[in-house]
């Protein structure tokens, strides 16, 4: 008996501090929360966190439908500028007005190789050749027809030659001689004929206006004979009919 409460006491003093080891401390129990706070960090559990608002002004497009809208309303807002650009440079032209036939023929009076340039009656002369003034300034309302003086071609037709504005001239031959005549300050968009076209005496080519180096309605009328300049009223006087 006292060999067998021997060998009960050795198993109960070895396997006793086992036990104690084993055993869980209050440590060893504590919640990953309760750690979190011992550390001195905040914990958020996923089941009580909120979105925060997103404006969608406050960032740009990002996937492929939302940057072909983009530059498709970029591209639309180009073509509207440049469509009001167009509009006002448009309304701030010179307009061409309305052409004033009533009253007036549309081919010049007469029958000679020379025909008035404007309707008889029509016109004043305000400034002849000199002084570097190349011809004759004749004063008529808008509008009112132009003729070719004779028979030709069409060496220059444009609405823009220098200080001419809107401007037509012609090749001739009169009684032998080479014949330059030059028609300035028409209306925009008044033009009748184009260069390289063969035009009669008195065809109508064109309408009075106040284009290029002009202050007011009038037709700058300028002939050229074998290369010289001539006082156009004088030749006219002489050969028109």
């Amino acid at each position: 008996m006292a060999i067998f409460g021997a060998v009960g006491a050795l198993v109960a003093a070895v396997a006793l501090p086992a036990y104690a080891a084993s055993k869980p401390t209050d440590a060893t129990a504590q919640t990953v929360q309760q750690l979190a706070a011992v550390d001195a960090q905040s914990l958020v559990v996923a089941s009580e966190a909120t979105a925060a608002p997103l404006v969608r002004g406050a960032f740009s497009a990002t996937t492929p439908e939302e940057i072909e809208k983009k530059k498709a309303e970029e591209a639309a807002a180009a073509a509207a500028r440049a469509a009001a650009a167009a509009a006002s440079a448009s309304a701030s032209a010179p307009s061409s007005g309305t052409f004033n036939t009533s009253g007036y023929a549309l081919v010049a009076p007469g029958s000679g190789q020379v025909r008035y340039p404007l309707p008889l009656g029509s016109w004043n002369v305000s400034r002849t050749v000199g002084g570097g003034h190349n011809g004759a300034d004749m004063l008529a309302p808008a509008g009112t027809p132009i003729y070719a003086a004779a028979a030709g071609v069409v060496r220059a037709s444009a609405e823009s030659i220098g200080g001419y504005g809107v401007a037509v001239m012609l090749d001739s031959v009169v009684g032998g001689q080479q014949v330059q005549t030059t028609y300035g300050h028409m209306l925009y968009g008044s033009r009748q004929v184009q260069a390289g076209q063969t035009v009669a005496a008195g065809q109508l080519i064109g309408y009075v206006g106040s284009t290029g180096r002009s202050t007011a309605n009038h037709l700058h009328f300028e002939v050229w004979i074998n290369g010289g300049l001539v006082e156009p009223m004088s030749w006219l006087s002489v050969n028109a009919g």
